[in-house]
């Protein structure tokens, strides 16, 4: 059996930080750090922290597999967990490495820092609780995982028009999330609406079933939530929906879709 050895943050040297840094420019985001903008640094450096957190990850995920240890599973319909890159950073001890592999390319953390995100996944007391919750638990090494929706406008922009608020929602995915991993062989099947039918099998055993329902396909994104420099990250699981393969034309052509 492989085994996966627990990330040293103290191992981490500039050049390896630099070299990861590097990497996702050109590789994932297709771009030369001659033309790097804070916006696109913010991506890389995200990916290759992420990196980081990944090896942690699997080291907390796996045992627990392994050994059936029993876990716990918080609901809530938000999580107010804001911007990830700072604290993913500081979780790490990957401070100091970071702002100088940012200040080679004329970047401070704070410029950096400043272009992700936040995460529009609700704006009320309870998500703000949801998200201490599941910090807390990561750093007491608690088995804790978070499951939510998947918001795409979870929050709202607010500016004064003519002396009122005005409202404008929040398209917090339109640069992409380099937190999260999708699991689409994990997606499930959400049934709406529809009946029960009665029948029989082939054998005459009475049978029931449910039918004429508006399926959805709820998608699921892992994002991780790091515990203080303990080798230990959690999962929240946010669920996503979109369309099944079915499409009833009929209805599209009436105007019922959503």
């Amino acid at each position: 059996m492989t085994t996966i050895s627990e990330p040293n943050a103290n191992s981490i040297d500039l050049a390896d930080l630099d070299a990861e840094i590097r990497r996702h420019l050109h590789f994932t985001l297709g771009f030369h750090e001659r033309h790097v903008s804070p916006r696109y640094m913010c991506r890389a450096t995200a990916l290759a922290v992420r990196d980081r957190l990944l090896e942690a990850w699997l080291g907390t995920q796996d045992p627990m597999r392994d050994t059936d240890q029993r876990r716990v599973y918080y609901l809530s319909l938000e999580f107010l967990i804001g911007r990830s890159l700072v604290n993913s950073i500081q979780n790490l001890d990957l401070d100091a490495q970071t702002r100088d592999a940012l200040h080679q390319y004329g970047l401070t953390l704070e410029e950096v820092a400043e272009k992700e995100h936040d995460a529009g996944l609700g704006n009320g007391g309870l998500g703000r609780l949801a998200a201490c919750f599941l910090d807390s638990c990561a750093n007491l090494k608690l088995p804790v995982f978070g499951y939510g929706i998947r918001y795409e406008y979870g929050m709202f922009h607010q500016h004064i028009e003519n002396g009122r608020q005005v409202e404008d929602p929040d398209h917090w995915l339109r640069d992409g999330n380099p937190w999260e991993l999708e699991r689409p062989e994990e997606s499930q099947h959400v049934k709406f609406y529809g009946h029960t039918q009665h029948y029989r099998d082939t054998d005459g055993t009475p049978r029931c079933r449910w039918a004429g329902s508006h399926d959805v396909i709820a998608v699921p994104f892992d994002m991780p939530i790091p515990g203080y420099r303990n080798q230990t990250v959690n999962t929240l699981r946010l669920w996503k929906a979109t369309a099944t393969d079915a499409f009833n034309l009929e209805e599209f052509n009436s105007g019922s879709y959503p």
